[in-house]
């Protein structure tokens, strides 16, 4: 099949998954239900083909959607972040002295791709960094796919089924007919937080850099809207869309070990990270759900979309993930070769 008709194929099945968790009350139904549908026919072999060019444009959405939320509040409360940034450093190290062993030996990795396997970073850093200190790409790439897909599944269901939050499809977008000036705005955060997200080269530019355009026009009073809920389940559907095609051309036989492996690292990560959110909770007063969504191995925009859906602090979640996917992609490099050159001393 060409690209348009593989690409359409794989957005009338996420839409169509989306719907289906939708009528079921499932949590973040219109994102979850896109990515379990295409994840499913991707493994099957169906022609789909995820609309990767659109995923600039989807999250930008998303990051508009969430500086939204920013208030002046934040502020007064940002002077408390200092120790929950030291603690999420701890976390950082935490996860990776004790995932990194994880994968070398039940997976039995190489230590290189292990290392790197196992580092609570991002996809795409993790994956350029480790190729070029030459890992295995493909291990990489299933471990941290599969945890961002199980992290998500089990944190949307966790705060919807066992604690009752109403992990819905709104996300609490605005509902009302936009006016224009407001539409002006948040179309310019968009664009514009795209370009400096670039410019400045973020992490995930195209997400940060809305968000932060986002917020500081929500910070500032000038506009109190938000992109209508029909923008917002659409760029769900899409960006499930995107992730759930990763996994084409990959066999049930090769994803069910390292779908077993990403469970096993998953609920590794999740415990240390109940530690150090407890010890946010006690140290900081931070909301222990709050703090799980801030050091939770899933992607920003899906933990941020959590975030919204239950009401707790955007800023304080995104600014964590920024913190720790910075920290990973310095210290991680700078750790493997003190390691290796280590190794290689007589």
């Amino acid at each position: 099949m060409q690209t348009l008709p593989r690409i359409a194929l794989a957005l009338v099945v996420g839409t169509i998954g989306g719907a289906v968790f939708y009528l079921l009350n499932l949590p973040l139904p219109w994102m979850l239900g896109a990515l379990f549908a295409t994840m499913t026919a991707s493994l099957a072999n169906a022609p789909v083909l995820g609309p990767a060019g659109l995923r600039p444009a989807v999250v930008a959405v998303i990051g508009v959607l969430l500086g939204s939320r920013f208030t002046p509040d934040i502020i007064a409360e940002a002077s408390a972040w200092t120790g929950t940034v030291a603690i999420l450093m701890v976390y950082v190290i935490a996860v990776a002295l004790v995932v990194v062993p994880f994968y070398r030996f039940a997976g039995r990795f190489d230590w290189v791709t292990a290392y790197f396997a196992g580092m609570p970073g991002g996809l795409t850093e993790m994956i350029e960094i480790g190729e070029a200190s030459g890992a295995k790409p493909a291990p990489i790439i299933l471990a941290h796919s599969l945890r961002i897909v199980v992290t998500i599944a089990a944190i949307a269901f966790w705060f919807r089924i066992v604690e009752g939050h109403a992990v819905g499809a709104s996300m609490g977008a605005a509902e009302g007919p936009l006016k224009w000036l407001d539409a002006g705005l948040l179309l310019a955060s968009a664009i514009i937080g795209s370009w400096i997200g670039q410019k400045l080269r973020f992490p995930a530019p195209t997400f940060l850099g809305p968000l932060l355009i986002s917020g500081l026009l929500h910070l500032a009073g000038l506009t109190e809207s938000a992109p209508p809920s029909l923008l917002v389940n659409t760029a769900q559907v899409l960006l499930g869309t995107v992730l759930g095609c990763r996994f084409q051309g990959i066999s049930a036989r090769t994803v069910v070990p390292a779908a077993a492996l990403a469970i096993g690292a998953t609920v590794l990560t999740l415990g240390i990270a109940l530690g150090a959110g407890s010890a946010m909770a006690h140290f900081a007063g931070i909301a222990p759900d709050q703090a799980l969504l801030a050091l939770a191995p899933g992607g920003l925009t899906e933990m941020g979309l959590i975030a919204l859906a239950i009401h707790a602090d955007v800023a304080f979640v995104a600014l964590h993930y920024v913190v720790r996917i910075l920290f990973v992609i310095v210290l991680a490099p700078l750790a493997f070769r003190l390691i290796m050159a280590r190794r290689s001393d007589p």
